[in-house]
């Protein structure tokens, strides 16, 4: 594994930034981290954008579409949401953008709770030209074309890493 020269800090206060530009935080939005890298992204979100409502999080495992061939995670927590869904303004937090299926799933579990006014879709990192679903990051910490498996470590510090591929068929 390499650790990347990659500013976290820097990119969370670009998507503070992207998402002040935006009307989003006029609207009381609830925050939700997607299990684990996500969650850790929101919690430095929620924090720098002093958000009053408690943050969510949720473990998409039940919800993916390849368990099938990759098997479920044995560490799968339950989903935590300590609010209602229904009619709220969320913002959805995940740290790398690449398929779209994370994305896809995160969704699905959210409307099993209720039906969202509006859903804001936040990534750190956007990994391009891989996309195998049509969904796009409202804001984005950083843009990379990047062919290899990013992992972000956290939660402090948190950490952009490229793992080899030795430890991606692990």
């Amino acid at each position: 594994m390499k650790e990347l020269d990659i500013d976290v800090n820097a990119l969370i206060t670009r998507i503070c930034e992207q998402l002040q530009s935006q009307d989003i935080l006029a609207k009381s939005p609830k925050m939700i981290g997607i299990r684990t890298g996500g969650e850790w992204v929101a919690q430095a979100l929620h924090q720098q954008l002093q958000l009053t409502d408690p943050l969510g999080v949720i473990d998409i495992s039940f919800y993916r579409d390849d368990f099938s061939k990759i098997g479920l995670n044995p560490a799968v927590k339950p989903s935590d949401i300590p609010w209602e869904i229904d009619d709220q303004h969320i913002i959805l937090v995940d740290d790398v953008l690449f398929t779209g299926r994370t994305i896809r799933a995160a969704l699905n579990e959210i409307f099993d709770f209720g039906r969202p006014a509006s859903v804001t879709l936040v990534t750190l990192l956007d990994r391009r030209g891989c996309r195998e679903l049509p969904i796009q990051a409202d804001a984005v910490g950083m843009q990379l074309e990047c062919s290899q498996t990013l992992k972000v470590s956290g939660p402090d510090p948190l950490t952009v890493s490229i793992l080899d591929q030795t430890e991606e068929s692990a």
